[in-house]
């Protein structure tokens, strides 16, 4: 049962007054198993988090993928100065020049922005050059690690409609609340509704709001995944020509191996300007997909950049005071 409870909760978990209770019915157990479960799968480090994931760009943060040159022997100073800043959720080193990788993101309210920012941490951590790679289109944004094996080599990516919304106090509130993972007891969700005053129904009314209007991508468990058995994960990055990349873009989506599909800007020191993330048990599997995708799209220009350690990787805390602080200390 354990490889079916990670790809359920994975694929979403249930917004509701007794969660667990849904996923156990689901899955022909008990509640009190599923939540034992839950919780050995938590002990060995396998689930890092279940909570929501949000749409930075609809919370009004600015965000970029960005890429460092930095010497060898700085590389660890390096990563540290760069994950002292809040905005950073992802950082890796990866098998390439350009060799330190990280996802940033600045507050609606950053007196420096987002190029600023980035030129700072360029300027502290000694970087020989940096990319800039903000998403100019994403086709796929979703982390399922195939847990069952059972799962399609490719499946059809949902375009969802979403309701337009004002983001209340109330709803940053919620998000504040949402944001966090959820202890493992029959109401993980008790402690936030009563915090703010809301009944069941109310907290779950404007939870779903989120959802609906896409502010909210899921809410859904994150897996580590070299816990959870894949060893391997690639950036894969292809040049791609302009009036081809929408239709490659979508087709390589579909790959259910691949997590995150976006095309991105190129330069003259880098020409690639789309990027599929693909994971897998090992990198000869890994491998095995990319030649598949370069075989299907019929692009020779591509390069695959395997991550060699893992500097940073937790979900982004919004409307948290850390983004002040950090930009007050360097201003």
């Amino acid at each position: 049962m354990e490889n079916e409870l990670l790809f359920e909760m994975q694929n979403a978990f249930p917004m509701i007054e007794r969660p667990f209770k849904a996923v156990a019915e689901k899955l022909n157990s008990t509640e009190e198993e599923v939540i034992s479960l839950v919780h050995k799968l938590k002990n060995e480090k396998i689930i890092r988090q279940t909570s929501a994931i949000f749409d930075t760009k609809r919370l009004g943060y600015k965000s970029s993928l960005v890429a460092f040159k930095v010497d060898e022997d700085k590389i660890d100073q390096a990563a540290e100065i760069i994950n002292s800043h809040p905005g950073v959720s992802h950082n890796y080193l990866r098998n390439h020049e350009y060799n330190i990788w990280f996802t940033m993101a600045v507050a609606p309210d950053s007196k420096l922005g987002l190029e600023k920012t980035i030129e700072i941490l360029k300027e502290r951590t000694g970087a020989k050059d940096a990319i800039i790679l903000p998403t100019l289109k994403m086709f796929k944004i979703s982390v399922k690690m195939d847990t069952t094996g059972k799962r399609a080599k490719k499946e059809k990516v949902k375009k969802l409609a979403h309701k337009e919304i004002e983001l209340t106090p109330q709803h940053i509130a919620v998000i504040k609340e949402l944001q966090k993972d959820i202890s493992v007891v029959k109401e993980p969700f008790k402690e936030a509704a009563e915090k703010l005053g809301l009944s069941y129904d109310k907290f779950f009314e404007i939870a779903n709001e989120l959802k609906e209007s896409g502010v909210m991508r899921r809410f859904a468990t994150i897996l580590n995944h070299r816990k959870a058995g894949f060893g391997a994960n690639a950036m894969s990055v292809w040049a791609v020509p302009e009036e081809k990349g929408e239709e490659i873009g979508r087709e390589m989506a579909e790959f259910s191996a691949v997590s995150h599909c976006y095309l991105r800007p190129s330069y003259p020191n880098w020409p690639y300007n789309l990027f599929a993330m693909v994971h897998a048990k090992t990198q000869e599997e890994c491998d095995t997909l990319i030649e598949e995708m370069a075989k299907e799209s019929g692009l020779t220009e591509y390069g695959k950049l395997y991550s060699t350690v893992e500097f940073k990787k937790q979900r982004l805390v919004y409307f948290d005071n850390a983004f002040e602080a950090w930009e007050k200390e360097v201003l």
